[in-house]
């Protein structure tokens, strides 16, 4: 995207006026997830095509608008619906929402995805805290001319998932007696699903899910400054040697059912965090 930044604070300006009060806190609901957002109070929805510059989702369970009110006391600012690098778009368009909540002045990410699990000790329907990722998208959003007022040439990794908000979620799914896994996510281009090959290669690598988001706005979140903390819905058991065909169906539906803990979860963690 040329004059990115220009595009950027474009966008930025336009939520800007429709709004009252900063948001604090963004969130980014995956497939099947977007329903969170129906907990928003008093909320002012944009659809996407209305916002100068922002692209449109076009894959199923992705409602495609912006979704900004009360949640736990705090202002949030959440995408019901991401967008993907096998839609045809860009990596910086991919990333470009998480650019805008940086200018309108959040400081902290919640993402929220749906995907495979690849640890036996998983089943369909749990919720996993992610503790690190793989890039295995084959591209990074950060390549091509810096942009010094969004962030750093090469921005550290070491930290992709902030430790302080994975506590948080760690103890707010205790007090709520919500089963929560641990792992490393990798992220693919996708559209297809993987094959068992590939699968037991990536479980060798020491994956845990696999999904095709996430990684990119992560990168792009980190090199910006905000905090992130990211939660998985397992929708699915991507386990080579057992692979069985998939559809998004089935994950939309299972991510469905998962609904209720997961709702709860999301809302508890924000009404924790420190923003």
């Amino acid at each position: 995207m040329e004059n990115l930044l220009l595009k950027v604070d474009e966008a930025a300006a336009y939520i800007r006026s429709r709004i009252t009060g900063a948001p604090q806190i963004g969130l980014i609901l995956g497939s099947g997830l977007g329903v969170a957002a129906d907990e928003v109070q008093s909320p002012v929805v944009i659809p996407y095509h209305h916002i100068p510059h922002f692209p449109v989702s076009t894959v199923e369970g992705h409602a495609g608008e912006l979704v900004i009110g009360q949640l736990e006391g705090k202002i949030v600012l959440v995408m019901r619906g991401r967008f993907h690098y096998y839609e045809g778009y860009s990596m910086q368009e991919v990333v470009f929402p998480v650019y805008v909540m940086k200018r309108l002045g959040i400081g902290k990410l919640l993402v929220t995805n749906a995907a495979g699990g690849m640890n036996r000790s998983f089943a369909a329907g749990d919720l996993m805290l992610i503790t690190d990722h793989i890039n295995q998208t084959g591209t990074n959003p950060l390549i091509g001319a810096n942009i010094e007022e969004l962030g750093p040439r090469f921005p550290d990794m070491s930290r992709a998932y902030n430790p302080e908000l994975r506590a948080v979620a760690i103890a707010e799914a205790d007090r709520l007696n919500v089963k929560l896994q641990q792992g490393v996510y990798i992220g693919i281009s996708g559209p297809a699903y993987c094959t068992p090959a590939e699968l037991s290669m990536f479980a060798a690598w020491g994956a845990d899910a696999v999904g095709m988001s996430t990684v990119s706005e992560v990168i792009a979140a980190n090199y910006c400054g905000l905090s992130v903390v990211g939660i998985t819905c397992i929708t699915d058991m991507a386990i080579g040697e057992e692979l069985e065909p998939l559809t998004h169906e089935q994950v939309v539906r299972v991510a469905n059912e998962a609904r209720p803990k997961f709702i709860g979860l999301v809302k508890a963690i924000v009404h924790a965090i420190n923003s």
